[in-house]
């Protein structure tokens, strides 16, 4: 593929801002109705939330929290969807604190769930194959066999699978990680990749399914128990999942990602101690931007490391050990703001 099939990031993914009320909030200005719904508040100290089409919305929606390794709970943490955004529920100590200042990442699959048999567990997806993003839910067996359908059509670059019935850890592989990415894992902590609890049998997935532990393992595969995975692989022009080197320099190291980014998530492999960071353009709105939010810790929003996001890529201003030391190494989630070059080929203008 020459370029980008998506000229318009913000029809698969985007940002939204919102201020509680302790009552209903209605967001607007959203092109597409929400598959997997990320909110954190910003002016204080409160979990992340996160919703999706396959546990549910409403007032019996399932939610899950990044930064804890606990079971679902409900909440109506997503009410109802309008025609261009969401209606926010009405729980006021988690997403709808009156004068609370909210931050919304929202990505779309497909509006919708289908049964998958492509592996050994069937598995129900709602799977966006041009965006290369699904949300796959499904039944971990115990059993050796122990592949599940992920509904997309290329080899994934991330997978974060989290059990929904106990209290058990988020286990992410990533191509960024060492060996094939997935002998490796890691978790919403401040660990580094950890090649010891193998949930993903050592195994990368292939362009229709991904693998899971050899037996009855909680995180990723206990008999009878429900999980859910969220699915990514890159897309020229539009996300990039990828790994960088850190250079110890305030005058940091640039990463190419073929487009100006909306969306950063961040998080130092080589070392443990280092919180993830998500840095996004809807919260800070110029170069240098600093806002960084934490998915392994409830802390409000504050300023570190700054970083500028440019045309093609982002540079890093800062020498911190958690997102550009010497020598360390780092993976990254990138979604764009727009494309740089369109599926013409024609340069993308400014917006």
């Amino acid at each position: 593929m020459a370029y980008t099939p998506i000229d318009k990031s913000d029809d698969y993914f985007n940002t939204l801002l919102y201020t509680g009320t302790g009552s209903n909030v209605t967001l607007s200005g959203m092109d597409f109705q929400a598959d997997w719904v990320w909110v954190k508040r910003r002016n204080a100290v409160a979990g992340h939330k996160t919703a999706d089409v396959v546990r549910g919305f409403g007032a019996s929606g399932k939610v899950l929290s990044q930064q804890s390794t606990s079971a679902e709970g409900t909440q109506d943490l997503i009410e109802s969807f309008t025609g261009d955004g969401y209606v926010v529920g009405t729980d006021s100590s988690d997403f709808n604190t009156s004068g609370g200042t909210y931050v919304t990442w929202n990505w779309l699959a497909a509006n919708g769930t289908s049964s998958n048999s492509d592996g050994a567990i069937t598995s129900t997806v709602s799977a966006n194959t041009t965006a290369g993003f699904s949300v796959v839910g499904y039944t971990g067996t115990g059993n050796s066999n122990n592949t599940v359908g992920h509904g997309l059509t290329q080899p994934l670059d991330l997978l974060i699978i989290k059990n929904r019935d106990r209290t058990a850890g988020w286990k992410i592989g990533c191509t960024a990680l060492s060996g094939n990415g997935f002998d490796y894992s890691l978790g919403f902590d401040t660990g580094g990749e950890n090649a010891n609890s193998n949930p993903f049998n050592n195994t990368a997935p292939t362009s229709s399914v991904f693998t899971i532990a050899n037996g009855s393992y909680a995180d990723t595969n206990q008999s009878g128990e429900d999980f859910i995975a969220y699915c990514f692989h890159s897309v020229k022009g539009y996300s990039k999942i990828g790994r960088y080197t850190g250079n110890g320099s305030s005058d940091g190291t640039f990463v190419y990602t073929g487009f100006k980014p909306a969306f950063i998530m961040m998080k130092r492999i080589s070392a443990s101690g280092n919180s993830w960071r998500i840095y996004d353009t809807t919260r800070d709105t110029f170069n240098e931007m600093d806002n960084a939010l934490f998915p392994d810790d409830s802390a409000a929003e504050g300023n570190y490391d700054a970083i500028d996001f440019v045309s093609n890529g982002f540079k890093w201003r800062n020498s911190s050990a958690a997102i550009n030391g010497s020598g360390s190494t780092y993976m990254y989630m990138a979604f764009a703001e727009n494309p740089f070059v369109t599926s013409t080929g024609i340069p993308t203008p400014a917006r």
